[in-house]
């Protein structure tokens, strides 16, 4: 059959079915139709695939669109569901079945499986047999009527089966390997691969880019669409996303929902920029691409054939840039969710936050300043509780040893302290900001010939971490007296 020419009004679609959360895999062939679609001044369909009834969740499907939406991907017609199509469907199936091109087969789960070991016993790659195909029709309408348990299987024709795919070129296929494909449970209940024919064509869909998991299915799709004389699509496979051992991507190997990431504080800009890198290579070496950028460059021939490599630290590395590019305040309202799981804070009222282990009511703008500390350090924003822990705690804990630098004694410790005791305790109020701490405290510091024997304790002492911001930051942030009350602590030591 000679293929339609779509050189307008390009249209594709993304059509998940609501058994799980949106899978990472189907958000990057979003992306894909998205691109493909704004490139081309075409259309982006949204399709919920929910006849699977026992296995259709309505939480499954309220996620789907919540991260989509969150991804910036928004469809121009839709969302339409599968399960209020049910009578185009229908239309369709009788149409088959009674130019014969479909049967009712009759044949239980239990022959059917006995057939298939049997088939692989002798090396043969398992396919329905065509037991039922050959049922006259009055022998058919009396078991029907007995109420016996049928399927509607179409009647697979004996043909090479050839179509160019956009990304892997030319694809044949042996039909007499498939069988006679089981479409339809009944004439209310279709199976996918007659359903998802039905609704390419009723929507006009004239790409299909789909993943590659999808390439077994489409020979079956083209056979009927020719059955029913309707056009065909124009088929791009994508990539499978691996993981770091090259098996395909799971739980083992990562967080596989949109949502687990969004959870973890990673932003949709960075999810999609990192996923349009998942199977498409722009020719060069730029990593970072506004959404704009993707729709201007991306092309359907620079979409790769081997598997695509999922690389956390890549994205790590993207959600850091984008997250260094936000306005603090920005920064801190998407933060803010973090620190209230975290029960370091708690929201009060106009705009005021309570930290709950002092009773302190801060100000916004104390989130802002201790969360700038750290942007710079940002790679997700669940980790900022972590980092800047210390700023709603009354006491900090740690080990003794990490308040030393390299191999002083606790003698040479707790000069150190009551000289920074001193020191800070001089410091007028209105006076203890970081430019005016900096001054003293490095050179006092340089006095004893190594910087790190004085500003070390203080930092630790400050902090109580490893790694942290600089101790002059952090001490204008706390104020002076939790300064010098950190400093008693750490003597105590």
């Amino acid at each position: 059959m000679e293929e339609m020419k779509f050189t307008k009004d390009v249209r594709v679609r993304i059509a998940p079915s609501p058994t799980g959360f949106l899978h990472i895999g189907l958000a990057r062939a979003a992306l894909f139709n998205y691109l493909f679609a704004k490139k081309n001044n075409g259309k982006f369909i949204l399709r919920i695939e929910d006849t699977d009834l026992e296995r259709s969740k309505s939480e499954f499907g309220k996620d789907i669109i919540e991260q989509l939406e969150w991804l910036g991907l928004e469809w121009d017609e839709g969302p339409f569901k599968q399960s209020e199509r049910i009578s185009i469907y229908a239309k369709y199936l009788d149409k088959l079945l009674k130019e014969k091109k479909a049967y009712h087969c009759f044949c239980s789960k239990e022959e059917l499986e006995a057939e298939r070991q049997y088939q692989l016993s002798i090396g043969k790659a398992p396919c329905y047999s065509g037991k039922c195909r050959e049922l006259s029709e009055d022998e058919v309408q009396k078991r029907l009527a007995n109420g016996e348990r049928s399927v509607i299987r179409f009647k697979t024709p004996s043909k090479k089966v050839v179509f160019r795919d956009l990304v892997r070129g030319k694809i044949e296929v042996d039909s007499s390997l498939l069988g006679d494909i089981a479409i339809a449970k009944n004439l209310t209940a279709p199976l996918y691969n007659f359903a998802v024919v039905i609704d390419d064509f009723d929507m006009n869909i004239n790409y299909v880019i789909r993943g590659e998991d999808h390439i077994s299915n489409t020979p079956k799709q083209i056979l009927i669409q020719e059955a029913l004389d309707i056009p065909q699509p124009k088929y791009a496979h994508l990539p499978l996303i691996l993981g770091s051992d090259r098996a395909k991507l799971s739980k083992r190997h990562n967080a596989v929902s949109v949502a687990d990431y969004r959870k973890q504080g990673y932003l949709p800009e960075a999810m999609i920029n990192f996923m349009a890198l998942l199977g498409w290579n722009p020719g060069t070496e730029k990593e970072i691409f506004s959404m704009d950028s993707l729709i201007k460059e991306f092309s359907i021939e620079k979409v790769q054939k081997g598997g695509a490599v999922f690389n956390l630290q890549r994205l790590d590395f993207i959600n850091g840039f984008y997250i260094r590019q936000k306005p603090l305040d920005e920064l801190a309202k998407l933060c803010l969710p973090y620190f209230i799981e975290s029960k370091l804070i708690d929201e009060f009222s106009d705009g005021k936050y309570e930290i709950l282990e002092t009773r302190e009511t801060v100000g916004f703008d104390y989130l802002v300043k201790t969360i700038g500390l750290y942007q710079e350090r940002l790679k997700k924003l669940s980790e900022i509780t972590e980092l800047i822990d210390f700023f709603f705690k009354e006491k900090i804990d740690y080990d003794k040893d990490l308040l030393k630098w390299k191999d002083m004694s606790d003698t040479d410790l707790k000069i150190v302290l009551e000289k920074l005791e001193i020191i800070l305790s001089g410091i007028e109020l209105e006076e203890f900001n970081k430019e005016n701490l900096e001054k003293i405290l490095i050179i006092e510091a340089d006095k004893t010939g190594n910087r790190g024997s004085l500003l070390w304790p203080l930092r630790v002492a400050l902090s109580g971490k490893k790694a942290s911001a600089g101790p002059f930051e952090i001490a204008e942030i706390l104020g002076k007296e939790k300064v010098l009350q950190r400093i008693k602590h750490a003597q105590e030591f």
